[in-house]
C-alpha cells in the first residue's frame, strides 16, 4: 500500500469529517436560529426547505459536470465554498435573508456531498475492498464534533452568530490543505462517459429510493430532534442539543463496523435488517416517556441506520464504470428526502403534533426493508470490468 494511497484514504475521511462539523454546527443550532429571528415551526421547515432545494439543484445537475471534471477538482472549489456559505448563514439578520443564505449553503453541500462519496469510491476501488462505512464514519465524527462544541458554545452563552462564523473560519483553511491529498477518478472511455450522462442501471434507481428512505430518517433526527426533545419532552436547550451528536454516536459505531459485517453478510441483507431495526428504535422515541430515555433511544437509531446510504453510494458506485455519475444520481434521489423530510414534517407538525408527524420515520424504515427485498442477491449484479475490487464492491 502506497504512502500516497494511505494520505489518499486520510484526505477523503477528513473531508466527510469537516462536511460534518458544518452541517452538524448549523443543525444544533437550529432552536437558538428560531429564537434569534423567531421563526415558527413551519418556517424553520421552510428555511430547511431551501436548504434542500440548494443542495439538490446541484446535485440534479452533477452528473455531467462528474463525468467532465472529477471529484477532485470540484472538491477543491466545492469545500472552502461550503465553509463561507455557513458564514453567510450565520451573520443573516433577517429571515429572507437567512433564505439566501441556506440555498447558497445547500448549493455548495449538494456538491461537496457528490463529489467526496465519489472521492470515496475511487479511494475504496484502489484500495480493492469496502471502505464507504469507514469514510461516513468521518461524517460522523464531525457531527458528533458539531453537537459538543454547540453545547459547549450554548453553555458559554455564545451567540449562534459566533459559534456558527467561528466553526467556518476554522474548517476553511484546514479543506484548502486537505485537497492536496485527493486522487484523479477512474479513467474510462469517451463512449462510457457518454453513457452515463444518458441513462443509469436500474439498480442505481433503486438504490436512489432505498437513500431517499434513508436520508429522510436522517434528516428527521437532524433537523427536529432539537426541538421534539426541548418542546415536547421539555428537555433544556443544552440536553436537547444532545440528540443529535448522541444518534451520531451510534451512527459512528454501526459505521465503523459496517464495512466488516458487510463482507461476511452481504449488503442486501443488511439494508433489511437496518430498515427493520430503524422502525423499532424510532418507535421507542416516540413512544418515550422522558427525554432521557428518548436520549439513550437515539443512539440505537442511529446504529440502525447507519450503514444504509453509505451502502446505497458504494453499490451505485460499483454498478458502472464510471462512479460519479452514478453516485451523483443516487445522491440527488437520496437527498431528496431532506428535502421533502423538513417541510413535510413541519406542516404536519403544526396541524398536529410534532410527536405524531415524527411517525413518519416509524414508516420509512419499514419502506427501506421492503426496497431493499428487490436489490439483486449475490453474484447477480454485472459489473462492466470483473476486477477483484469491483467484487468485493459489489459482495451483496
Amino acid at each position: 500500500m502506497t504512502r500516497d494511497l494511505r494520505t489518499a484514504r486520510t484526505g477523503a475521511v477528513l473531508t466527510f469529517v469537516l462536511a460534518g462539523l458544518l452541517c452538524g454546527s448549523m443543525t444544533v443550532r437550529i432552536p437558538a436560529l428560531s429564537d434569534k429571528l423567531g421563526l415558527s415551526e413551519a418556517s424553520i421547515g421552510m428555511t430547511l426547505l431551501v436548504w434542500g432545494l440548494g443542495a439538490l439543484v446541484t446535485m440534479q445537475s452533477m452528473r455531467g459536470v462528474m463525468s467532465r471534471f472529477g471529484s477532485r477538482s470540484i472538491l477543491r472549489v466545492g469545500a472552502p465554498l461550503c465553509a463561507a456559505t455557513l458564514a453567510l448563514l450565520a451573520v443573516a439578520p433577517t429571515f429572507p435573508l437567512l433564505l439566501v443564505a441556506a440555498a447558497f449553503f445547500g448549493m455548495a453541500f449538494g456538491a461537496v456531498d457528490v463529489a467526496m462519496n465519489a472521492q470515496g469510491s475511487t479511494v475504496e476501488r484502489a484500495y480493492g475492498r469496502p471502505l464507504m462505512n469507514g469514510m461516513h464514519a468521518g461524517w460522523c465524527v464531525g457531527a458528533i464534533s458539531a453537537g459538543l462544541v454547540g453545547t459547549a458554545a450554548i453553555s458559554a452563552g455564545l451567540s449562534v452568530t459566533t459559534h456558527l462564523t467561528a466553526v467556518a473560519l476554522a474548517a476553511l483553511p484546514l479543506l484548502v490543505f486537505i485537497s492536496r491529498t485527493y486522487l484523479p477518478d477512474p479513467v474510462v472511455t469517451r463512449d462510457a462517459a457518454a453513457a452515463s450522462r444518458r441513462r443509469m442501471p436500474p439498480v442505481v434507481y433503486l438504490l436512489g429510493v432505498i437513500a431517499f428512505c434513508a436520508f429522510m430518517v436522517e434528516g428527521t433526527v437532524a433537523d427536529w430532534n432539537g426541538l421534539y426533545l426541548r418542546d415536547a419532552l421539555g428537555a433544556p436547550e443544552a440536553v436537547a442539543a444532545l440528540g443529535y451528536p448522541i444518534f451520531e454516536a451510534g451512527m459512528l459505531f454501526g459505521r465503523l463496523t459496517g464495512d466488516r459485517v458487510r463482507a461476511r453478510f452481504g449488503a442486501r441483507g443488511m439494508i433489511v435488517t437496518a430498515g427493520l431495526s430503524t422502525a423499532a428504535t424510532f418507535a421507542v422515541v416516540l413512544t418515550a416517556p422522558t427525554a432521557l430515555i428518548a436520549v439513550l433511544a437515539m443512539l440505537f437509531v442511529g446504529v440502525a441506520v447507519a450503514t444504509v446510504s453509505p451502502m446505497a453510494m458504494s453499490l451505485a458506485g460499483g454498478a458502472v464504470e464510471n462512479p460519479g455519475p452514478a453516485i451523483a444520481q443516487t445522491g440527488a434521489m437520496g437527498y431528496a428526502g431532506l428535502l421533502l423530510g423538513p417541510v413535510i414534517i413541519g406542516f404536519l407538525s403544526d396541524a398536529t403534533t410534532l410527536r405524531t408527524a415524527l411517525g413518519i420515520a416509524v414508516a420509512l424504515g419499514v419502506l427501506i426493508t421492503l426496497f431493499a427485498r428487490f436489490l439483486p442477491r449475490p453474484g447477480r449484479v454485472e459489473a462492466p470490468e470483473e476486477t477483484p475490487e469491483r467484487e468485493l464492491s459489489m459482495a451483496a
